[in-house]
């Protein structure tokens, strides 16, 4: 399968790698606004540089990966879903709900698969997790908490932390829970930065209320997700690729097939194109996802230095 990455920053080089170890797979090229860049990584994988978009469609590719910042997700992959050229979209879709919808469009109108890059749905604790709730062993589900925190990345600077973080978090929790929340209440603020930098949000499934966090000044990478059930508790480490229980047996590991998520997505993504299957984050799933975020938004209180407001 003859496959392209647009966009070879860090994330995208790193598909770069994946791709490039995959039989059957071949990089016929790479694209970026920055040709030393994409030349580095093009030598670095035997692959070629190349100068536009149009070139790398000129050479017919199966897929392609669109690892460029958000608000250019629109304008790269309209271009190649039109053409029928399938596309793994880096998460978040979008940054609108337009632009987002948009994009669904054009893989509707080119008979292209679509696939968004919310790695963390492949990270198989996540998956051993959902397995182990779905068979009730903790009972009902009565409160998630999330936290995803970490070091400033000065990469990110068109969205905010909930559309750029969070995200993983809102679709993981609607995964585990296996539907859309009731209502979400979000609030944020940020220090130093034209975007949110740290926010909580509170989304009420019924029954079931997820908390989630994120910052960026914890001085170290912090991924976890716990569940508290009617029976029980646990607590998943996403970096660790650990899910720890604790109920009225004690405290015990899961037991996971650990693996890396991006090649994981990656060879999901290669299948479905493959025989023409929908992704299990299709943009569909991946549009509810943004459209949380920015509801999330949308009610919530940014606190700008010392002058509150209600958005």
């Amino acid at each position: 399968m003859k496959v392209g990455v647009v966009g070879v920053g860090i994330m995208g080089e790193h598909h770069v790698r994946v791709y490039s170890g995959i039989d059957g797979c071949e990089v016929i090229g790479v694209v970026d606004v920055n040709p030393s860049r994409a030349a580095m990584v093009a030598a670095k994988y035997g692959t070629k540089a190349l100068g536009t978009i149009e070139e790398l469609i000129s050479l017919s590719p199966d897929a392609v990966s669109v690892a460029v910042p958000t608000y250019l997700h629109r304008e790269i992959a309209e271009k190649l879903l039109r053409r029928g050229i399938s596309c793994l979209v880096e998460k978040p879709i979008a940054s609108t709900v337009n632009d987002a919808e948009a994009i669904i469009k054009a893989a509707e109108e080119g008979g292209a698969i679509l696939m968004v890059g919310h790695v963390e749905r492949f990270n198989p604790a996540v998956k051993t997790l959902k397995d182990f709730l779905d068979k009730g062993n903790l009972g009902k589900a009565l409160l998630l908490h999330a936290k995803r925190a970490g070091p400033f990345d000065p990469r990110i600077k068109d969205v905010g932390i909930i559309i750029d973080l969070m995200t993983h978090d809102i679709d993981v929790t609607r995964f585990l829970l296996g539907r859309n929340p009731n209502t979400v209440y979000a609030a944020y603020g940020r220090h130093g930065r034209d975007v949110e930098d740290y926010a909580a949000m509170i989304l009420d499934y019924g029954g079931t209320i997820a908390v989630l966090e994120a910052d960026r000044f914890t001085p170290f990478k912090v991924r976890t997700l716990s569940v508290t059930g009617s029976n029980g508790f646990a607590v998943l480490d996403y970096l660790a690729q650990r899910v720890e229980v604790y109920d009225q047996s004690g405290r015990r590991e899961l037991h996971v097939d650990k693996g890396e998520p991006l090649r994981i997505e990656i060879e999901h993504f290669l299948e479905c194109v493959k025989n023409k299957k929908v992704p299990t984050i299709s943009g569909q799933d991946a549009l509810f996802v943004l459209k949380i975020a920015l509801d999330g938004l949308g009610s919530g209180v940014g606190i700008y230095g010392n002058n509150p407001y209600v958005k």
